[in-house]
């Protein structure tokens, strides 16, 4: 079985200068507006690294869910938190970390078995599994 999802962006003029706009094929996002300004001045609209935060917590929610129910845990509450980060690499730029910070509420579940559930859903979790980066998972579990 295959997936498939679609995303697109336009870029112009090039360089510093230029102005993009990202969309996705659901049309959750619709010419989100990106550039140099966004990505390194903290100006408003998106970046790809902001994107990749939002995919990964996402990815992360989701497969951690899927695996706590999967073990038989039925009620819970989870909310994930992504730190993308960009650090300067030659005359480029490489994504070397994202930490996921989680704070988890599940009913019935010892701290022992969640840090193996916890764990193992941010081994199998797609988008964990994309990135050539350093993955971090802090978490807090409320009783």
């Amino acid at each position: 079985m295959s997936i498939v999802k679609t995303g697109s962006a336009r870029y112009q003029p090039l360089g510093k200068e230029g102005k993009g706009h990202v969309s996705t094929g659901s049309g959750a996002l619709s010419d989100q507006p990106y550039g140099f300004n966004t990505r390194f001045e903290d100006k408003s609209g998106t970046n790809p690294e902001e994107l990749i935060a939002a995919a990964h917590s996402s990815c992360y929610a989701m497969a951690l869910s899927f695996a706590l129910s999967d073990a038989g845990y039925q009620n819970g509450d989870l909310k994930v938190d992504a730190e993308v980060t960009l650090e300067k690499d030659g005359d480029g730029f490489t994504v070397t970390k994202s930490a996921l910070t989680l704070e988890a509420k599940v009913d019935g579940i010892d701290e022992y078995k969640f840090a193996d559930i916890a764990k193992g859903a941010k081994e199998n979790c797609p988008i964990s599994k994309l990135l050539n980066a350093k993955i971090t998972l802090d978490y807090t579990l409320q009783s």
